[in-house]
């Protein structure tokens, strides 16, 4: 619950962030003209996303003390008239009975749909595709002005086992579940905006289809791998005081310096973490999206959050509107860990010398360990001396 409770602050922050108008208030309408009935700049507010006072509309809902007689024109409405019915459903002021079965088949009006379409199709992909553009960009003169780390004096020609089978399996199993997952996370997300101009609606049809029988079943894998790699690694992942003196010295990045560090350094253990933590919640909305109705997410959270923080996010959710805060999140958690991981799949390969190794045959180069991981290296040879499984 804590993880959704971080979730969902991040959220709110960052949808206030992308959307500044959804904190607004509109300016007061005289509404006397219309009496009392809403005005054109009501609609235009509303339409802007401002915070509109719409207890004109909401409280206005008949009175059934002024019926008509049953035997009169409009006397079987019981005191209210069409539109007062139809405020009635709104602003779900009504009990509505439907022979229909099924979840939320008795939500007759959800408007939410077009602040979701609208942010969605706008900041989201606007942010977190000039995000990942530019981070790519950065990591482009990044390397050309540090150029690749290499290792000093050159490889030493003497292997040493990095990472076993298992451990690169749900490495891999991990990785390579996640590129899938993000290319055709991208392809659905931006691929109405981007591709149907370039190859029609009749091509991308299929192609957004198959994108999204992939992505709902990829998507185990992924958790799966997400389970393997944090057994199997989180004791190594814990932080400790050689971190702090490895992150002062930059970790050898930006320096010549090659800062002291075990199986993993700060750098590494930042990415586990960040991996854990986003995957975990990108997961949780993933699963909420695939099961909307058995897997709410966002009205237990808020109210967690109402409870803890003071907040007044609403409780009752609609399906529907579950989806849309599930999709949103999800598009947000996913865009965060392609940077993460972007920066990994950087170190891992082209930023430094050697790196590749660990995840490929499992075995690097002595020489490599010891200047990256030097204390690791002397716990394995001190267990090996031993006789100890390393």
């Amino acid at each position: 619950m804590n993880a959704k409770l971080f979730g969902a602050a991040v959220f709110a922050l960052a949808t206030l962030l992308f959307n500044p108008g959804w904190a607004q208030e509109a300016p007061e309408v005289d509404r006397t003209s219309t009496g009392g009935a809403q005005t054109l700049e009501d609609i235009m507010a509303r339409q802007e996303q401002l915070k509109v006072d719409e207890s004109f509309r909401s409280e206005n809902l008949g009175d059934p003390a002024s019926a008509a007689p049953i035997d009169e024109p409009l006397g079987t409405l019981g005191g209210r008239s069409q539109p007062d019915i139809w405020r009635g459903v709104r602003y779900n002021e009504i009990d509505t009975s439907t022979q229909v079965r099924g979840p939320a088949v008795d939500v007759l009006i959800q408007d939410g749909g077009m602040p979701w379409y609208e942010l969605r199709r706008g900041p989201v992909i606007t942010y977190g595709g000039g995000a990942i553009l530019g981070f790519l960009l950065l990591l482009v003169v990044f390397y050309f002005v540090r150029g690749r780390i290499r290792i000093d004096g050159g490889p030493s020609g003497t292997k040493i086992e990095r990472f076993k089978a298992i451990e690169r399996f749900g490495h891999w199993l991990l990785a390579g579940s996640f590129i899938a997952l993000a290319l055709t996370g991208l392809l659905t997300l931006m691929g109405r905006s981007f591709l149907i101009p370039v190859i029609g609606q009749e091509a991308f049809s299929p192609l957004a289809i198959g994108s999204k029988w992939l992505h709902n079943n990829i998507a185990w894998a992924f958790m799966l791998g997400l389970v393997m790699t944090f057994v199997m690694w989180v004791a190594h992942n814990i932080p400790n005081k050689l971190d702090w003196h490895w992150l002062k010295a930059g970790g050898g990045i930006f320096t010549k310096s090659h800062p002291s560090a075990k199986k993993f350094n700060a750098g590494q253990k930042i990415i586990f973490w960040t991996v854990m933590i986003l995957g975990f919640s990108v997961s949780l909305s993933g699963l909420s999206l695939l099961f909307p109705f058995e897997m709410p997410m966002f009205a237990s959270t808020f109210e967690v959050m109402n409870s803890v923080l003071g907040t007044d996010f609403p409780t009752a959710l609609a399906p529907h509107e579950e989806m849309q805060l599930s999709n949103i999140w999800h598009s947000i958690v996913a865009f965060l860990m392609m940077l993460a991981i972007i920066a990994h799949i950087y170190i891992g390969t082209v930023g430094m010398e050697g790196a590749y190794d660990a995840m490929g045959d499992g075995q690097v180069d002595l020489a490599w360990a010891r200047q990256h991981h030097d204390l690791w290296v002397e716990e394995r040879q001190a267990k090996q001396g031993r006789g100890e499984s390393p």
